[in-house]
């Protein structure tokens, strides 16, 4: 345990969030997804619904503001602008976390393909259908000139 990050970022998924770059992406998926054959790097948190999941990640990643669309989710079947509950529960927690952002609704194929294009898969324990979302990484702007984190400790000078 540490202070002041979620329990749900376990080690594992701490490492990976922190080895993704500006620009890549990561998925976290409901319990029927294909995990397994989608992902390039695969992170299993059974027994976790997705939102809890979702806010965790949030509560840590910066999110690319360098491209105009940086959150994606699943849709239901083809029905791109159909909301099932999940997704608005997924809309809320976005935008509590990244209020300027839209989450994008991506249809079948063009979701699985980023998916498995993705650096690293999330896979929950969420029973319910379509609750698949995207993130992209964006970057953590350096502070201004002369501040320093901790107590005038720049960690850049040796």
């Amino acid at each position: 345990m540490l202070k002041g990050l979620d329990p749900l970022l376990s080690p594992e998924l701490l490492l990976t969030l922190r080895a993704m770059g500006h620009g890549d992406e990561i998925a976290i998926v409901d319990g029927n997804y294909p995990g397994v054959e989608h992902a390039r790097r695969l992170i299993r948190l059974d027994g976790h619904h997705l939102i809890p999941v979702l806010n965790a990640v949030l509560s840590v990643l910066p999110i690319d503001d360098f491209v105009a669309e940086a959150i994606f989710r699943s849709t239901v079947k083809a029905e791109r602008d159909k909301l099932d509950p999940v997704h608005e529960e997924m809309i809320d927690c976005c935008a509590r976390h990244e209020p300027h952002r839209q989450v994008v609704p991506l249809i079948g194929q063009d979701f699985y393909g980023r998916v498995r294009a993705a650096h690293a898969l999330i896979q929950t324990g969420e029973p319910r259908l379509y609750a698949n979302i995207i993130l992209r990484k964006g970057v953590i702007y350096p502070k201004e000139p002369g501040t320093h984190a901790a107590a005038g400790v720049d960690p850049f000078v040796y």
